[in-house]
């Protein structure tokens, strides 16, 4: 889930506010801040485009891959062994949860 304050941060850095809830009009813009404060439309806009963003990237989320150190223990052994274990597992993860089209 996307919250305004991931909205603030990305789309406007070295601003200074501060929210009170998740809601535009909980929204307090400091008056230090050399532009204007944004429009709730504008917000809302970029909200969308955040949670899309968020959503499209699911499946990244949804892997689960082994520690590093496991999967250098892997390498290490396949390569000794001549097997594809590593290979076969990252494989099998990807194919479980692939990266839409």
């Amino acid at each position: 889930m996307i919250h305004l304050s991931d909205v603030l941060h990305k789309f406007y850095p070295n601003t200074e506010w501060g929210i009170d809830g998740n809601s535009y009009a909980g929204l307090h813009w400091s008056k230090n801040n050399k532009i204007d404060k944004p429009t709730e439309e504008a917000i809302q806009a970029q909200l969308k485009e955040l949670q899309a963003d968020y959503e499209s990237k699911q499946y990244q989320r949804d892997r689960e891959y082994p520690q590093i150190q496991e999967q250098l223990d892997m390498i290490f052994w396949d390569k000794k062994n001549g097997t594809k274990t590593w290979e076969e597992t990252i494989d099998k993860i990807k194919k479980d949860f692939p990266k839409p089209e």
